[in-house]
């Protein structure tokens, strides 16, 4: 059934749900682990756990997770996300019940405790053991969804985040104090409810992206996943204060494209600078198969007059971009990304190899796993003081051989560091990241 093209992409192949849970230990491992690494790393993703799901984004949440201790692989395991979808609860009779989740798309940590994170519900908390323990509402004031990316301000431990909806309110952005409090909520106006993954943050300003994927309640209606491409809606950037109110946006128009997932946003001689992976046009009709391949591009926004200039940063399909955290909301010189050249029709990418880009001197290294392989998104640990001075982390599947590997990377150079050998296949997903202890 793998290979049978009549099966969806995301239901064959490394996109396939794995069936159990496991937990083991005695991993081996290649090469060898940076004594520095302690801690896990763990990596969402959607694991369909009763009946094939509809679309690759709306299966049961499953973690996997790797804990690095003193240069060894100490344990892997796989978890599904206890939620009340998992469980078995029929969703679509509770679209508006905000704690109904699968919680499939991205884990973070924040304030201490773990997020598994998808857009259309409460975050939904689990321990650093891949453990389930509930949906978290920051103490009944979180009313809305909450995005799958929220953005931690590395000078004032802040959370910032927002959550859109398919009914009025459609965005509202949230801010979390550095202890866990959500202190501030705000609606922002819109014309419509459209798909907003993700935003952009720099130390001053907040950017929203008011993109032409929208809602279709006929879609909806039908069982079909509900946001396509609407040519009618027009695509812009809303900039707000970090901390503002709503009367303070202002919007600057850009040509129509669609964004899941910036790299950063910083400011710089008056203007914001925006880089992010875009997809000229997406979901032309059909949202299950993907129609078109993002790349790097750059958006410029004046802050006097809301002007906003464009151009491409790379000829190169790439997506999931990932920058070194500590300089989130700053300048940054190095951005990587997960690289693609093999493509399927109306497939999602087929990403083989890890690219990092030096903005300062426009150099592109490449780092290719090889034939039969898949990668998935690779995330920055720490290593030095210097931007870029650490390790990339991610899983990359052999179809060879059928099993997955943790596969840790010099950030500078993207020499292989180590392998953790793992005796089972991860199925590609969504969003991870490393914690050190």
């Amino acid at each position: 059934m793998d290979g049978d093209a009549r099966v969806p992409f995301h239901l064959r192949g490394n996109y396939a749900p794995v069936p159990d849970e496991a937990t083991l230990t005695e991993l081996k491992v290649e090469g060898a682990i940076p004594p520095a690494l302690t801690g896990v790393y763990l990596r969402n993703g959607p694991n369909p756990s009763r009946a094939p799901s509809p679309h690759w984004f709306v299966g049961d949440g499953m973690l996997h997770g790797v804990r690095l201790e003193n240069g060894r692989a100490a344990w892997y395991r796989n978890r599904h996300q206890r939620t009340r979808v998992f469980a078995g609860e029929e969703r679509n009779r509770a679209l508006m019940d905000r704690a109904m989740t699968t919680a499939n798309t991205h884990i973070v940590r924040h304030a201490g405790r773990f997020f598994a994170l998808e857009e259309g519900a409460f975050p939904f908390e689990v321990t650093g053991e891949l453990e389930s323990v509930g949906p978290h509402d920051f103490a009944g004031k979180l009313t809305t969804a909450f995005t799958a990316h929220p953005k931690i301000c590395p000078d004032t431990g802040e959370m910032h985040a927002f959550g859109y909806g398919f009914m009025p309110p459609f965005l509202t952005y949230h801010v979390i104090d550095r202890d866990g409090r959500l202190t501030k909520s705000v609606e922002i106006p819109m014309s419509a409810s459209v798909m907003a993954h993700d935003f952009g943050m720099t130390r001053n300003h907040v950017i929203f992206m008011d993109l032409p994927i929208t809602f279709d309640f006929d879609l909806a209606m039908r069982g079909r996943f509900p946001y396509v491409w609407n040519d009618a809606h027009g695509a812009r950037l809303g900039v707000l204060p970090r901390g503002g109110d709503a009367d303070q946006i202002r919007w600057a128009d850009i040509d129509p494209c669609y964004v899941f997932h910036p790299a950063n946003a910083y400011e710089e001689d008056g203007a914001i600078v925006m880089d992010v992976a875009r997809y000229p046009s997406l979901w032309r009709g059909r949202a299950e198969e993907f129609d078109s391949a993002s790349r790097l591009h750059r958006w410029r926004i004046d802050l006097n007059t809301m002007a906003t200039r464009e151009e491409p940063l790379d000829d190169l399909v790439t997506e999931f971009p990932r920058i070194d955290d500590r300089r989130a909301g700053l300048k940054n010189r190095i951005t990587f990304a997960a690289g693609a050249v093999n493509r399927g029709i109306g497939e999602a990418e087929h990403f083989d190899r890890v690219v990092r880009f030096d903005r300062q001197t426009g150099e592109r290294a490449v780092k290719t796993f090889g034939e039969n392989t898949m990668a998935s998104e690779f995330a920055f640990a720490a290593g030095g003081p210097g931007e870029g001075e650490g390790w990339l982390m991610g899983f990359v599947y052999d179809g060879s051989s059928g099993t997955s590997d943790l596969v840790i990377l010099e950030a500078d150079t993207l020499a292989e560091t180590a392998r953790v050998k793992l005796p089972r296949r991860v199925p590609q997903g969504f969003h991870g990241d490393w914690f050190a202890d």
